[in-house]
């Protein structure tokens, strides 16, 4: 696989590096991740210049270099490659992608990852192959890795009148009794935005579920 398309991204983060940013982004992500210090509008628009001189090697390789932007330190790298995932394969995942979109929500995982592949990636693959969702889901669900147990609630964020209310209300009650606040978080969110969608439902079964109370104020906030 030719490097250029990674090398040259590297150069333009690096040239366009601001350590105050940096600090600041750091410090916010809690120093679990090195960055740049490029904030996203700008990052995306670097991103972007570079996709045009590359754009027909990202469509034959784009699996390749996610998987090579993910093993790079500064976060600005895993943020790029979820997005060039979401950009070049949306409408062209094949069956056998659910092992590297399981790599990459345990891989380097925090909340801003996670949420975006669970909502753009997992849930586009899904929404292309049906098949896969119980196996799928169901490992995630059962999984000791909260960040799978997160992606198998917020999966659905983006399918609207497509959510399966079924599937949501019973991730929700699985995880009810977690401690941990990303999970709890997590079923609050799931369950506002489907409120968007299902008002009456949602505040039915908020009030027929022991929900945490995180959850539960995340899940009627808006409704």
């Amino acid at each position: 696989m030719r490097m250029e398309f990674i090398t040259q991204l590297q150069k333009v983060y690096t040239t366009n590096a601001n350590t105050e940013q940096q600090q600041q982004m750091e410090a916010y992500m809690r120093h679990l991740f090195p960055f740049h210090g490029i904030k996203a509008p700008i990052r995306k628009q670097l991103l972007k210049e570079v996709i045009k001189e590359h754009t027909t090697f990202l469509q034959e390789h784009v699996r390749d270099v996610v998987k090579v932007l993910y093993q790079l330190p500064q976060r600005e790298y895993q943020y790029s490659a979820m997005e060039l995932l979401d950009k070049f394969a949306r409408k062209k995942y094949l069956e056998e992608d659910s092992e590297l979109i399981t790599k990459l929500i345990t891989t380097h995982s925090w909340w801003d990852t996670v949420d975006f592949i669970s909502k753009h990636i997992l849930g586009h693959y899904l929404f292309l192959f049906p098949s896969q969702k119980r196996t799928l889901i169901d490992a995630y669900s059962e999984s000791n890795n909260i960040w799978l147990n997160r992606a198998a609630i917020l999966f659905q964020l983006g399918y609207k009148d497509a959510t399966n209310e079924k599937e949501l209300f019973n991730q929700c009650y699985k995880h009810k009794d977690s401690r941990e606040f990303f999970i709890q978080k997590a079923i609050g969110w799931a369950l506002r935005e489907y409120g968007k969608v299902q008002p009456k439902a949602v505040l039915s079964f908020v009030k027929n579920t022991p929900l945490a109370p995180l959850s539960e104020r995340e899940a009627i906030r808006r409704l």
